[in-house]
């Protein structure tokens, strides 16, 4: 028998523990050869795919991400592995086999495995390339397909460095394997396992760090988001690991004490195994927590911007096209006969047209009169019923004004009462044709209706009978009219926009907001990018972190054959092994999700804040769909490992 026999045995032998570790590692390999297929494709480096610049940019990090994940992974794996084996090892080292000879063959196993990996990931990355090349020329919105290509520095780039990375890692493992005495190795599975022990303060500590974590999270907004960002991690974390090595056990503890629940069936068996797992589990359930916390936030927020990126246009762009004119006669800007012009000729309709009158400020206080409330802060006063008329087809929540109260609209929408800007005062003292008004304030409402362009930045919506007196006070040189016209299927007009603003003097280009549909496309470009790119990292994170559980599953297969194989003996049934392995299984794939979860959701919410956005519905939907996953992972890894159990208990 030979080295290169007894490495392929020893794969073959280990091959259920061996599967997940392989398929992350195809699917690293495949992640980072379809990268770096891209960012040495001969069009992209010459320059000829127009905005793939920085594309290329984001999938060299995102190499760096892959590489950086799979050194760690493939550390883990390796040494798990190698942990199950002593017994093995020590067996041929009993046998004769020197340690020179066991570290040959285990880096043989390593070649082995690293080759086989290597050459399927590139094969698959080679069959989609295509595919993924036409995909990135629709999201760049290039004139004509990709090429297909298969670069030669993407092959040997992928294929160098996963091979050196597989190699040298395994070589660090078997040094510290070689050095272990033969009588060790042998004892190693035949150890005593000591009664999983907790600290209490450190099981409130976790809890302590959690909730103020979250705490900080749930509070955080944009002025103090770089203060706390760093907090909120470290004590995340630190709860995170003292909650399974800690906290697990004691909630273990707690159960076993409740005699109506530990007596109830096989729970006294599940509750009393289930110490020992959570203590011998406790670091790799928490990787998994905080790697399914990476994910699902990560996704999220690609997510969040891919599809709320359209809300945040619209509430700062409120009408495909808006400008504001100085007079009711004054069309200095553009005529509105000739938008209308342009946007029927290129056989467009009107959604809807607003125009609404405004008198422009000329100087704005607090009611105390003490300081301007900002330097070169501009308002309009415009009447209640124009207002309602504008917030009707905008289809916002309309206002009711009483006489000498005034309410201001701010044109960005502030979710958290902590990150509106200093508003709130309980009256406000305007200046208008040169007199001076106080006027008391109701609360401040969000959200633009019109351009918020010059005075009509911030509105001051007054009731009518106030705003006509004013209005007739003011000469019509002195009042400014703003125009909002909506195009029907606005995300598509880009040349109709194009064509208005072009007709716009250019004098005048400060007074016109005509951005909507081109930070629109931009936005959606991006975000669909970044989705697109970050998608194929959270499938790896998200098979990594499956696969960790699994193959650490499968490494106390031995083990639990045992024990199953004892209770079988004393009368338990199969439906009753059943009930605990279910148990035992879900407790160790669901619980870390369960947290990252919980963890995601705090993100979330501390990114709505940042962002000023309800992400909560697209926070559901990325957890949805992980759910979903981690369940079909955890069916498979249930059968396979039920259907082993069952195997040895008959």
């Amino acid at each position: 028998m030979t080295f290169r026999s007894l490495a392929l045995s020893g794969i073959r032998g280990n091959w259920r523990a061996y599967s997940a570790f392989f398929l992350s590692s195809v699917f690293s390999v495949f992640v980072f050869y379809m990268y770096a297929s891209f960012i040495f494709h001969p069009d992209v480096i010459n320059g000829e795919i127009k905005g793939a610049g920085s594309v290329r940019q984001g999938m060299v990090a995102c190499e760096y991400i892959v590489a950086i994940f799979s050194f760690f992974f493939i550390l883990y794996a390796n040494s798990a592995f190698l942990k199950t084996r002593k017994k093995e090892l020590g067996l041929y080292t009993l046998f004769g086999m020197t340690r020179g000879q066991m570290r040959w063959m285990l880096m043989l196993e390593s070649v082995f495995i690293a080759l086989l990996a290597i050459t399927v990931g590139i094969g698959i990355g080679m069959l989609l390339s295509k595919l993924f090349f036409m995909a990135m020329a629709v999201l760049l919105q290039v004139a004509s397909p990709i090429p297909f290509a298969v670069p030669l520095k993407a092959v040997l780039f992928t294929v160098v460095g996963f091979f050196l990375l597989f190699i040298v890692l395994t070589f660090l493992i078997t040094i510290r394997i070689g050095r272990s005495e033969i009588v060790e190795l042998l004892k190693e599975a035949n150890k005593p396992k000591k009664l999983p022990v907790f600290s209490i303060w450190l099981s409130i500590l976790s809890v302590l760090c959690l909730g103020a974590g979250y705490a900080l999270a749930y509070t955080m907004n944009v002025s103090t988001a770089v203060i706390l960002m760093l907090p909120i991690l470290g004590l995340v974390t630190v709860g995170t690991y003292f909650l399974f090595t800690q906290g697990s056990i004691a909630l273990i503890r707690l159960a076993q004490k409740n005699k109506k629940l530990f007596y109830n069936r096989t729970n006294m068996i599940i509750l009393s195994q289930m110490a020992f797992k959570l203590k011998d589990n406790a670091r790799i359930l928490f990787m998994v927590s905080i790697l399914s916390a990476v994910i699902l936030t990560a996704s999220g927020t690609f997510y969040v911007f891919d599809k709320g990126g359209k809300e945040q246009v619209l509430s700062q762009t409120p009408q495909t096209i808006g400008f504001i004119e100085r007079g009711l006669q004054s069309h200095a800007v553009i005529h509105p006969d000739k938008v209308r012009e342009i946007v029927k000729g290129d056989g467009r309709e009107l959604d809807y047209e607003v125009q609404l009158v405004g008198i422009p400020t000329e100087k704005v206080r607090k009611g105390d009169g003490e300081k301007l409330l900002y330097d070169n802060w501009t308002a309009a006063v415009v009447s209640e019923s124009d207002y309602n008329r504008v917030a009707e087809l905008k289809k916002v929540s309309k206002l009711s004004v009483v006489n000498g109260r005034a309410v201001i609209v701010f044109p960005y929408k502030y979710k958290e009462q902590s990150s509106k800007p200093d508003l709130d005062f309980s009256s406000l003292e305007i200046q208008l044709n040169g007199e001076r008004t106080t006027l008391d304030m109701d609360p401040m409402q969000f959200g633009a209706i019109i351009a918020p362009i010059e005075s009509f930045r911030n509105l001051i919506v007054v009731d009518d009978a106030q705003y006509k007196k004013w209005l007739s006070a003011t000469p019509m040189a002195g009042q400014k009219v703003a125009y909002g016209f909506e195009i029907k299927d606005w995300e598509s007009a880009l040349t109709t926009v194009r064509k208005i603003e072009a007709a716009i003097d250019s004098d005048h280009e400060q007074f016109a907001q005509m951005n909507r549909v081109s930070s629109y496309l931009h936005m959606k470009q991006t975000s669909a990018l970044t989705l697109f790119i970050g998608l194929f990292v959270s499938c790896l994170f998200f098979i990594a972190s499956g696969s960790m559980l699994y193959f650490k599953l499968f490494t106390e297969l031995k083990e639990d054959e045992a024990q199953i194989r004892a209770l079988t003996r004393i009368g338990m049934t199969v439906s009753e092994v059943r009930r605990i392995v279910i148990s035992q299984v879900g407790i160790i794939f669901l619980v870390p999700v369960a947290v990252g979860i919980v963890h995601t959701f705090f993100a979330m919410k501390a990114l709505g804040n940042l962002i000023m956005m309800d992400v909560w519905h697209y926070a559901g939907v990325i957890v949805g769909i992980y759910i979903i996953m981690q369940t079909l992972y955890f069916a498979v890894a249930c059968t396979n490992y039920m259907r082993r159990l069952l195997k040895a208990a008959v």
